[in-house]
C-alpha cells in the first residue's frame, strides 16, 4: 500500500517498499537488516536510504552498542509530504521561471532585429504568454512556501 501511494510522488516502488519496511519495523534498521528483509542488494538499500533521507522521510538513529549506521522512518507523514512536495516542486518551478526569462530575452532580441511586422506581433504575443507563465510560477512559489512552512495546515487541518 505505501509503495503504491509513494509512486504518486515519483518515488520508485523499491524505495517505497524500503520506506514501508522501516515504517512498520519497531526498531531502527541497518543496511544489512534492510537487505535481508527486502532481498535487495546493499547498494540498492544505501541508494534508497539516501533518497529517503534527502526527502526527510528517513533519519539516522542510535542504539547503544551498535556500531553500524541505523535508520528509522519519519513517523510524521504530514512533515514528510510537505518536505517532499516543497523540494520537488521548488526545483522545477524555479527552473521554469528561469527558462521563461531566458526565452523572453531571446525573443526580445529577435523583436529588435527583425523588420517583419507579423513576426513582431507573434513575438509580442509569445512574450505576453511567457510573462503570464512566470506570474503563475511565482504564485506557485508562494504556494510552495505555504506548504513548506506548515501554514497550509491552517487552511487544511491535519486529522
Amino acid at each position: 500500500m505505501i509503495a503504491k501511494n509513494m509512486n504518486l510522488y515519483g518515488i520508485t516502488p523499491s524505495v517505497g517498499r524500503l520506506y514501508g519496511k522501516l515504517y512498520f519495523n519497531e526498531d531502527p534498521m541497518t543496511l544489512d537488516d534492510m537487505r535481508d528483509a527486502l532481498e535487495m542488494s546493499k547498494t540498492s538499500m544505501s541508494t534508497g536510504v539516501r533518497a529517503l533521507s534527502e526527502m526527510k522521510m528517513v533519519e539516522p538513529a542510535f542504539r547503544k552498542g551498535v556500531r553500524k549506521d541505523l535508520y528509522k522512518s519519519e513517523e510524521d507523514w504530514y512533515k514528510s509530504f510537505t518536505s517532499l512536495f516543497g523540494n520537488r516542486w521548488r526545483h522545477h518551478t524555479e527552473t521554469n521561471i528561469e527558462e521563461a526569462e531566458e526565452t523572453i530575452q531571446e525573443l526580445e532580441k529577435l523583436y529588435h532585429v527583425t523588420d517583419d511586422q507579423q513576426l513582431k506581433e507573434k513575438v509580442t504575443k509569445d512574450i505576453e504568454r511567457l510573462r503570464y507563465a512566470q506570474n503563475y510560477y511565482r504564485w506557485l512559489m508562494r504556494f510552495i512556501q505555504v506548504v513548506e512552512s506548515g501554514e497550509i495546515f491552517q487552511y487544511v487541518p491535519k486529522q
